[in-house]
């Protein structure tokens, strides 16, 4: 086991040592249970640090009409038009 010393924000250890309180454990405990949840929770970071979000996929009862299919740039229509029309009101 390693000795380490860390810097953390007041409302950090506020925190964890109200967590270690209400669970009736040693402070040390509670903040390796804490960083090996994160660490496992992690998965395989992105470039950046920022990670894949998975959207669900729609199934549609038939094909879009022709023009109505959600293509990129038929979002980007939409949304621009959307953000178009807010700012008018």
């Amino acid at each position: 086991m390693a000795k380490t010393t860390l810097e953390l924000p007041d409302d950090l250890m506020r925190a964890a040592r109200i967590r270690a309180v209400n669970e009736g454990r040693r402070l040390k405990d509670v903040l390796a249970d804490l960083l090996r949840r994160g660490l496992a929770s992690e998965g395989d970071p992105l470039e950046g640090g920022r990670r894949q979000v998975r959207l669900p996929l729609v199934v549609c009862a038939h094909p879009a009409l022709p023009g109505d299919e959600l293509t990129p740039d038929r979002v980007a229509e939409l949304l621009l038009a959307e953000e178009a029309e807010r700012s008018t009101s």
